[in-house]
């Protein structure tokens, strides 16, 4: 059955701000559902220009109130506008229907579905692509919408008629005119939450406040529903008492006095290929597990995509045969080129947390090389000064560390943001070392200079980096 055929008539929206992730992959879920998309944006550029024309969507290169002529049935604000936006004031002004990617999502494709919303500060991203490819190994065909594009699927969207659906649920803010977390529309039946950690420092006032996102999160999920908890994080851990829902815990296995997790990995081994390890739930033995992915974290994502699979009926044969056939998400530990034997690979972790799991996954998938850290600051937390610290134990995990300039570094005084040149220099003084090259194209000079073959060069930003990835192959070619 075409997808299409699920609406009941086709209305015209229009996006402000299509580029992004999430908004390029909601006009890609409308015009599966049959509607007229329209967008804008500044500085559309490949993969979302290609996608968005290979799906059809028109797009302006810019922001401008004549985009919004004829008048669109609704406007999508994305999260990233606000006010003084040309198309924006022309909306309030004349007093045009406005709406969140999150409230649109919601109404127009996860009311009525069996909602699997994946929320968490680490690892959203994989668990939510691992988590539709249990589905999809199930037979059970599911609609999804994630934050990257799932290797499996080859897009980061897909509408089907199942009665399931999975979501990465970020808890970002929603809009301008909402300031509540995106995941707090989502309708969660069955809601993973894979570990609380402080982030987004700029919208979260502190702690308490990050937490009681997730909190929230989790009181949403029916009694009917199911939790699904990372036991090893104990926010995750404490707020999951209060859910009025069954819980599926989750962690590695830990000393044998200690209590014990609904779902546990043990007996982990890790190489070149992937990890090894023994599922058990509720002490019941799965078949020995084989996955690409590498890194304990990872490890702790398959836990998390298997409980919620089985939380909707895949049996322990699908669940297997999907773990071992995963084939990850681009940015994620993606090796993006290897030339003379110097491999370069992507990283979307930029949370000292996970900056520390991948430098440690990437030596477990080339062990005995040498790993050089190339690292943007660019994330608002990875910026701030409360946060150095974690940095310099994170980073300095690796053999060698090269430290960018900060994204914005505007936006901050000598109290709130990071000294680059600190940072580095405390590295340093743990033995390792650690440069600060604010330009993109001197990182690429300095570290291609001193490579030798074995070398990976390990680029870790949630962003574009200046095109490093590129740049390093090119060079490394020449």
């Amino acid at each position: 059955m075409d997808p299409a055929a699920i609406s009941f008539s086709a209305m015209h929206f229009h996006l402000i701000g299509i580029a992004g992730t999430a908004m390029g992959s909601l006009a890609g879920l409308l015009r599966a559902k049959g509607h007229r998309v329209t967008g804008s944006d500044e500085g559309v550029y490949p993969p979302m220009s290609t996608m968005l024309e290979g799906l059809g969507i028109e797009y302006a290169s810019r922001f401008d109130a004549a985009n919004l002529e004829p008048a669109p049935d609704v406007v999508v604000v994305g999260n990233a506008i606000s006010r003084g936006n040309p198309e924006l004031e022309m909306v309030l002004d004349r007093g045009l229907v406005y709406s969140s990617s999150a409230a649109v999502l919601k109404e127009e494709f996860l009311r009525g579905k069996h909602v699997v919303a994946v929320a968490g500060t680490h690892g959203k991203t994989t668990t939510s692509a691992l988590t539709a490819w249990l589905l999809e190994r199930a037979d059970l065909e599911p609609s999804f919408l994630v934050g990257g594009v799932c290797e499996n699927f080859g897009v980061s969207f897909r509408l089907t008629t199942s009665a399931y659906f999975v979501v990465e649920a970020d808890e970002y803010d929603t809009a301008y005119f909402d300031k509540g977390p995106k995941m707090w529309h989502y309708l969660p039946r069955t809601g993973i939450v894979t570990n609380v950690e402080f982030d987004h420092a700029d919208i979260y006032r502190d702690e308490t406040a990050y937490r009681f996102a997730f909190e929230r999160f989790v009181n949403l999920i029916p009694r009917a529903g199911t939790l699904v908890a990372g036991w090893g994080s104990p926010p995750a851990r404490e707020m999951s008492v209060g859910a009025f829902s069954p819980v599926e815990s989750f962690d590695l296995a830990g000393p044998s006095d200690s209590p014990h997790p609904r779902w546990r990995a043990f007996d982990l081994v890790h190489g070149p290929e992937g990890t090894a390890f023994t599922m058990a739930h509720d002490g019941e033995a799965y078949p020995r597990v084989q996955t690409p992915l590498h890194g304990s974290f990872n490890v702790l994502n398959c836990l998390a995509a298997s409980a919620a699979a089985h939380s909707v009926g895949a049996d322990a044969d699908a669940i297997v045969e999907g773990l071992r056939t995963f084939r990850s998400v681009r940015r994620r530990m993606e090796v993006r080129g290897e030339v003379a034997g110097v491999t370069v690979v992507d990283d979307f972790a930029h949370h000292p947390t996970a900056v520390r799991g991948v430098v440690t996954a990437a030596r477990e998938r080339f062990p005995g090389r040498r790993v050089v850290a190339i690292f943007e600051p660019r994330s608002y937390t990875a910026q701030r000064r409360e946060f150095q610290e974690a940095y310099r134990a994170a980073l300095g995990t690796a053999d060698r560390v090269v430290l960018a300039a900060l994204f914005h570094p505007e936006r901050y005084d000598r109290r709130t943001g990071m000294d680059p040149e600190a940072l580095v220099g405390s590295i340093r003084g743990d033995g390792v070392p650690a440069d600060y090259i604010p330009d993109v194209d001197r990182i690429v000079e300095t570290v291609v200079a001193e490579s030798r073959p074995g070398d990976v060069l390990l680029v870790l930003s949630n962003g574009g980096f200046g095109g490093i990835h590129g740049k390093l192959i090119e060079r490394l070619e020449r």
